[in-house]
Order: C-alpha cells, then structure tokens, then sequence
C-alpha cells in the first residue's frame, strides 16, 4: 500500500506493508484527507512523518462509512489504510462525499470548540468570525448562524472568533486558534466524537456544508500543500485518496 511521509527535505509516496490494528484501533481504507496549512511544520521531533489528520474512508472489517480527526500525538492518515482509534471515529455524514466528510472534520471541530466550548456562544449575542472564507471561518459563521447568534462585521461583539491571526478585534470574550495572545482565549482543537456526531446531523440537514477549495491525488501532495499556502484559497485543500484498488500489501 501506499503512504505519504515527510522527510527534513521533501514528502515522498513510499510502498509498505498495509498496518495491523492494536488494541482500541481499528483498520481504516482512507477515501480521502485533508490537509492543514503549516501542517508540515509540526512534526519536528519525528520524522519520517506521515502528514493528515482528517479523514474519511471505510473501516476494512465492516464497510461502515466514518470520519475522524485523529490525534496529533501520532502520524497522520495521508496514505490507503491507517489505524485509528475507535474513539474518535464518527459515523461518515450520509449526504456528503468522502472529500467534503474529510473537508468537516478539522474545520467543524475547530469552529464548534472555538464557538460553543470555548467562546460560550448564547443565541442573540454578536459574534465577529475573522477568516470567515477559510476552512474553519465558512464552518463557524454557518454553526453560528444555527445557533441564533447575530454575525457582525465591526467591534464591539460579544464574542469575537478569531482564525487567521494578527491584531485581534475587540470583544466581551475572544477566542483564538491562530497564536496566543493577551486577553485572548487560545485552543488547539481536540479529537471529539460526540461533536462530529453533531456537526453530521448538521451536514446531513443540510445546514453545514463544508468548502472544498481543490482535490490532489497522493501524487501530487507537495502541490496540495503549495495550495494550502496561496493566496485566494477558500476551503479545505484535500487528497483524494482513493484513485483504484490498492495493492494488498
């Protein structure tokens, strides 16, 4: 089977043995995944790396559809099987594709967090989401929308969502994901199967739609993390998978 690893000076598609489940784990035929920008930089203490930590595919033993953010603690899932915990799958949302379930899992998480866990959103309170086109923003002003609270473009706001960083707006509370800050509520997001049950109900309503900026088969993975960096992209960058049959090895 095929897998993505970074090395200190490149990511290369390697062939390995397919990987065998522990305890807690299950095996995991990955459809797709997708990718974070500054992803890249995170594994420094351990390389080869394997990049992705949100995915979609088909759990081997039973077919069953499902998506996850795994745990940063681990390698990622940019290759044709992976090993998962079992705790944090989720069942994939039915009317959505395998690219945008993967598109949701990272974005919804972080946006849903950021909002309800952290920033205590209340329906009727303002709320000013910056980066509201980019893979978490887009989710956040839909989740925000659903929940009654009013977006607003200009400060002061109740509650002020920040995704890209820089000089934060003024708010009651804020909430950050890009880089700590005074005054500021800074979180990195956490696997959460319970929330990706919600956030597919939402999906599956048809009140949460994920934005998919581009797809890029495995080949063709420093292109996609070249995109993830650019400018004007609005959504989530994805590897798609998935091209055929993988080799049983």
């Amino acid at each position: 089977m095929r897998i993505l690893r970074l090395y200190p000076d490149r990511l290369r598609l390697e062939d390995v043995e397919r990987p065998v489940p522990g305890e807690g784990e299950v095996l995991v035929r990955v459809q797709a995944a997708a990718i974070t920008r500054d992803e890249l930089d995170w594994p420094t203490d351990r390389m080869p790396a394997v990049p992705s930590y949100e995915l979609s595919g088909v759990v081997a033993d039973t077919g069953d559809e499902v998506y996850a953010l795994t745990p940063f603690d681990r390698d990622g899932v940019a290759a044709d099987y992976t090993v998962v915990p079992s705790a944090v799958l989720a069942p994939k949302p039915a009317t959505l594709s395998h690219v945008e379930a993967a598109a949701l899992a990272m974005g919804g998480l972080s946006a849903w967090q950021g909002l309800f866990v952290h920033g205590r959103l209340q329906a009727g309170e303002r709320v000013l989401i910056t980066g509201a086109s980019g893979g978490v923003g887009h989710l956040a002003v839909q989740l925000a929308r659903h929940a009654g609270a009013v977006l607003v473009e200009e400060v002061p706001a109740d509650l002020v969502f920040d995704t890209v960083g820089g000089e934060l707006p003024a708010g009651e509370r804020v909430v950050t994901i890009a880089a700590e800050a005074p005054g500021a509520t800074y979180f990195v997001v956490e696997p959460d199967r319970e929330q990706l049950v919600e956030l597919a109900t939402l999906a599956d309503s048809g009140e949460l739609v994920p934005a998919i900026d581009s797809t890029f088969p495995l080949e063709r993975a420093q292109e996609a993390f070249e995109r993830v960096a650019a400018r004007g992209k609005r959504g989530k960058v994805v590897l798609g998978v998935a091209g055929g049959t993988p080799s049983p090895s």
